[in-house]
């Protein structure tokens, strides 16, 4: 399905973010920069305060480096409204999921969000390897149902896979694609399959890293450094599951074993290890490196 760029492509004016962690927060920061009124929504009132302060923070970074001005950062602060009312949603036209990489708790909360959403609103999901099909199911709107896949750090990273289910309609990947172009973002239109593209080819190689750090081939700043220089990578496999959290990358293969039925995609023991130890990287300040 190749998307062109459209003109007549209805824009939301008011987003739903589900989750206020490291992507929620970040969506929602682009969102208010891009002028729309954003209910930003987690399960209990400090979650929501401390992804309020993460967009503010966020946001005084952009004024401090001279790409925003301070009225520019009032205004977007001031279009963020934190909630843990679902009923908040029922204003909104474009609802985004952005709960962590967890089947079970992605197919509640949609069902949830389907209840409460205007009918003709959209619902995406910012999964980054769970089935669209799977997830659309969970709600009565699978034709209004689209993936979302944005990248870490949402304000940095300009890719966003936009990724039509079977039931997907034309017109709500469209609409999709239009929202990604307003944040400033790239869009790339993805068939539903485990992974998409991206992690389809990034995570499998991230695990075998963990696995030549487990097997004592290099050290885990050799391995990185193998990759930055020879492969010309701007940051090695180890340090980017950190960043993205290993709890994150074992989600996701764990997922690709299941989907595919392949022993190639087998999780590393050592990643296992390390997410039942807490060793999830940045997040938790210790990965395969030390984090203050």
């Amino acid at each position: 399905m190749t998307i062109l760029p459209t003109t007549d492509v209805v824009s939301p004016r008011t987003i739903g973010v589900i989750g206020a962690g490291t992507m929620g927060t970040g969506i929602a920061q682009a969102c208010a920069l891009a002028g729309l009124s954003v209910s930003m929504l987690d399960v209990d009132a400090q979650r929501v305060s401390h992804g309020r302060d993460a967009v503010a923070d966020g946001l005084e970074r952009l004024v401090r480096k001279a790409k925003l001005s301070t009225a520019e950062r009032d205004a977007a602060v001031a279009r963020l409204r934190g909630t843990t009312d679902y009923g908040a949603l029922r204003t909104c036209d474009f609802i985004i999921e952005a709960a962590t990489e967890n089947e079970p708790l992605k197919l509640q909360i949609l069902g949830e969000v389907d209840a409460v959403a205007p009918p003709g609103a959209i619902l995406a999901t910012n999964t980054s390897s769970i089935s669209i099909a799977k997830l659309a199911a969970a709600t009565g709107r699978a034709p209004r149902f689209v993936g979302m896949h944005f990248f870490n750090p949402v304000p940095m990273m300009a890719l966003v896979e936009v990724v039509h289910g079977p039931r997907t309609e034309r017109s709500t990947v469209e609409a999709a694609v239009a929202l990604a172009r307003r944040l400033g973002k790239t869009p790339v239109v993805v068939k539903d399959s485990p992974g998409f593209v991206v992690n389809r080819l990034l995570c499998p190689m991230l695990n075998e890293a963990v696995l030549a750090y487990s097997l004592g081939i290099a050290s885990a700043e050799d391995i990185d450094q193998a990759m930055q220089l020879g492969c010309n990578h701007p940051i090695g496999p180890l340090a980017l599951c950190d960043l993205i959290g290993l709890d994150v990358v074992l989600a996701v293969m764990e997922v690709f074993q299941r989907d595919f039925n392949d022993p190639k995609y087998r999780p590393a023991a050592l990643l296992k290890q390390m997410v039942a130890a807490g060793r999830l990287g940045r997040k938790s300040g210790r990965g395969f490196y030390t984090y203050g």
